[in-house]
């Protein structure tokens, strides 16, 4: 196939038609060149007396992941033409469907989810990174991360800071898998890292104490937990009074090693969400009754980050 003038109304439905039509897992069409043009997608360009539409890169790597493929490297065509191909993604390849792992496990260190490195991901780490700058990291002195895993969001914030800074810090993670809690404690040495294993339902056990900064990362929407009665809970017994908080929500799921937009959810099809944005906004409107400033950024992870107003 080969699309020249072709609008992406007629493209889409055409390479949907193709994929249903064919057990090939690679599917190839040559377009214009992106290179050889400039502007939004479908600006009108004349080449040798024909005419072509212009689209970048970005254009076709988001189609291929609507299609639930990946874009293999472009091959260079018969001027001014290049040749893509778009691979069908193993969608059994997924850890969400793991159902071999204990309910504990399936997030440890032999599972498939921990051959996911989300701190890997620019759209994931650049949004972190400004969810840590947003609540002044280098000001807090005691950190909860619940749901840590093998320690992911920790690193970041060892590597943002300097090592005296870093020192004087505090540092508790929970996760109730013991694999990747024994992992994080072979990772994290320092005497300012303390790891439990343990159901964060029943944090009361641990006596913790307050904090002046709460994160977690995809971890309280779990079906376990009781997401509204247990983040008020939080709030109120375990901030300090000018603590801040981030909170990621998954707005994207992991298959055949590409991290794909949009999270599904129980009887829909598709990417449906609703119920995210509830949860979102019930935080947002929450902490705001709080005396917090609240920002809400982030693609394929929805980043809360709040901070107590003075």
């Amino acid at each position: 196939m080969t699309f020249t003038h072709q609008q992406m109304q007629e493209i889409l439905p055409a390479l949907q038609k193709k994929l249903r039509s064919t057990a090939k897992p690679l599917l190839t069409f040559s377009v214009l060149d992106p290179d050889l043009g400039e502007g939004y997608a479908g600006k009108e360009i004349v080449i040798e007396g024909n005419t072509y539409l212009h689209r970048g890169y970005k254009a076709w790597t988001d189609l291929a992941e609507l299609l639930g493929c990946k874009m293999l490297t472009p091959k260079v065509g018969q001027y001014p033409l290049v040749t893509l191909a778009f691979q069908k993604l193993q969608t059994e390849d997924s850890f969400h469907l793991d159902t071999q792992s204990s309910k504990e496990e399936k997030y440890g260190i032999d599972s498939p989810f921990s051959e996911i490195h989300k701190m890997e991901e620019p759209s994931f780490l650049y949004y972190y990174i400004q969810a840590l700058n947003n609540v002044k990291v280098h000001e807090r002195k005691r950190i909860l991360n619940l749901g840590i895993n093998r320690g992911d969001e920790f690193t970041a914030i060892k590597n943002l800071l300097d090592t005296n800074k870093y020192e004087n810090m505090e540092f508790v993670g929970i996760d109730h898998s013991k694999s990747a809690i024994a992992y994080a404690r072979e990772i994290f040495s320092e005497k300012n890292m303390t790891f439990y294993t343990h159901d964060i339902n029943k944090l009361k056990s641990l006596d913790l104490g307050t904090f002046d900064l709460l994160i977690s990362i995809g971890t309280l929407q779990s079906p376990s937990i009781h997401f509204k009665p247990f983040f008020m809970s939080l709030v109120q017994n375990y901030l300090n009074n000018d603590a801040a908080i981030i909170l990621g929500f998954p707005n994207s799921r992991w298959v055949d090693g590409e991290m794909v937009y949009g999270a599904k959810v129980p009887n829909y099809a598709m990417s449906e969400l609703g119920h995210m944005f509830s949860d979102v906004m019930f935080c947002k409107k929450y902490l705001q009754q709080k005396k917090y400033r609240v920002t809400i950024t982030g693609k394929q992870y929805i980043f809360l980050t709040a901070t107590k107003i003075n």
